[in-house]
């Protein structure tokens, strides 16, 4: 019996409307931020600042540590900026240089040196948890901390990612991610990176903290500066604001999605897990709205160089993804976080069209008109998603997403790769009636 898929669902463009509130010059609140704190004093003429930098795909990124450390050097002192990104960039210095360079952070853009070097212990928690830093901020007169704040893909709580995780796993460098990720198994993530973040800045000189967060298109539209002794109370309350503005896919019980890329640029995770509904870790499984099915994806960032972790939460991918892979530095990723499934590879394909047309074929007998599809490009970017003729009655009824052209069948190229959805292809540009 012939049970090939031999026409493919109707799909169309939607657009959701996001919370786009966006800071446009960074240095200048970058730098109000940081005076309203009053710390110029505590800055002496040659004092060495250590300014981490991770590995998180953060707008403008670049522009936020150049503010940082052009203010720091107004003021008198030689900061130096460090990669603070746990067991990316495969645990080395010289990868973690790589992946700097990929945002524009290079000694000759920041105009200071650029040190890598690996962990020095700083001390160890009540919960026995040893504490670690970069040698050379730990050898520093004085630290920042930045980072942007966010969910984090393995819990919830009212400090996820932020600036105690980037003073816990990316300050600690391999080892700090390690052994956090390790004593999470016991005491829970939250409970560890706030332990771990309490301790440097209770051993170590912490100037201030800066933390940023980003609108529902992936753009900042917050940052603010605390003192050591407000970092606490100022990230759960910026965490808070982040989940309220955060994008989400605005539909749920799908059968299938279709994630284009996945990338450590994007997630820690490759796609969001808090975005795609489904997690599998030692220390928490999950399978929550969208309440996906299947899951096929397409591609890894160039960005990701190589780091496919994450790879593991689809069901279907193609071999251009495949081949992009670096199997060591994503197995070292996920072994650091002690989540070996995210580097399984699920089934591969040569084109987009045999693994889209596989992944139908474990649907169900629904009729193609009624399957539930949503397509979109990555966790970061959810404001225009190709959904199917399934989802249609979900957008009419949903005052904030608007379809944008009319529904045809997918269409791939000669080659047999989905068309760009930033393309309108052979669809009319057709709007909803009501919209």
């Amino acid at each position: 019996m012939d049970d090939g898929v031999t026409s493919f669902p109707k799909m169309a463009l939607v657009r959701q409307d996001l919370f786009r509130e966006e800071i446009t010059d960074i240095e200048q609140i970058v730098v109000e931020a940081i005076r309203d704190l009053n710390i110029e004093g505590k800055v002496s003429p040659g004092m060495r600042v250590a300014v981490p930098a991770g590995s998180r795909g953060i707008d403008r990124i670049d522009e936020v540590i150049k503010a940082v450390v052009d203010l720091l050097k107004e003021w008198g002192a030689r900061p130096f900026i460090y990669p603070a990104m746990g067991s990316h960039g495969g645990a080395t210095p010289e990868g973690q240089l790589s992946i700097l360079r990929h945002y524009g952070i290079t000694e000759e853009s920041m105009g200071v040196p650029i040190l890598a070097s690996m962990e020095v212990e700083v001390g160890v928690t009540e919960r026995g948890v040893p504490v670690y830093l970069d040698k050379y901020a730990y050898e520093a007169d004085a630290l920042v901390v930045i980072n942007r704040v966010k969910t984090h893909t393995k819990f919830d709580g009212e400090i996820e990612s932020g600036l105690f995780k980037m003073m816990a796993i990316g300050m600690g460098k391999h080892q700090g991610a390690s052994v956090y990720h390790r004593a999470a198994v016991d005491h829970g993530m939250e409970a560890i990176i706030v332990d771990a973040g309490k301790m440097i800045l209770e051993k170590c000189p912490v100037l201030f903290g800066l933390g940023i967060v980003e609108n529902g298109v992936d753009r900042v539209t917050r940052i603010e500066a605390f003192p050591p002794e407000a970092m606490l109370e100022g990230e759960k309350r910026l965490l808070r604001f982040s989940k309220e503005v955060m994008a989400k896919i605005p539909f749920d019980n799908l059968d299938l999605l279709i994630v284009d890329e996945i990338g450590k640029n994007i997630s820690g995770t490759g796609m969001d897990t808090k975005v795609i509904g489904r997690h599998r870790d030692l220390i928490g499984d999950f399978w929550i709205h969208p309440h996906p099915k299947r899951i096929l994806v397409r591609d890894l960032t160039e960005a990701s160089e190589g780091n496919a972790t994450g790879i593991g939460l689809a069901d279907f991918t193609t071999r251009r993804c495949v081949d992009k892979i670096d199997m060591r530095k994503t197995a070292v990723n996920c072994i650091t976080a002690l989540s070996p499934e995210k580097a399984a590879l699920p089934l591969s394909f040569p084109t987009d069209r045999e693994a889209v047309e596989t992944a139908l074929k474990t649907l169900g007998l629904k009729p193609l008109s009624e399957l539930r599809i949503a397509r979109i490009k990555n966790t970061l970017s959810l404001e225009v998603l190709s959904v199917s003729e399934g989802l249609d009655r979900d957008v009419e009824e949903n005052p904030k997403v608007r379809r944008l052209t009319d529904y045809t069948e997918m269409e791939f190229d000669d080659e047999g790769t989905l068309v760009p959805l930033s393309l309108t292809r052979k669809q009319g540009l057709g709007q909803s009636n009501r919209k």
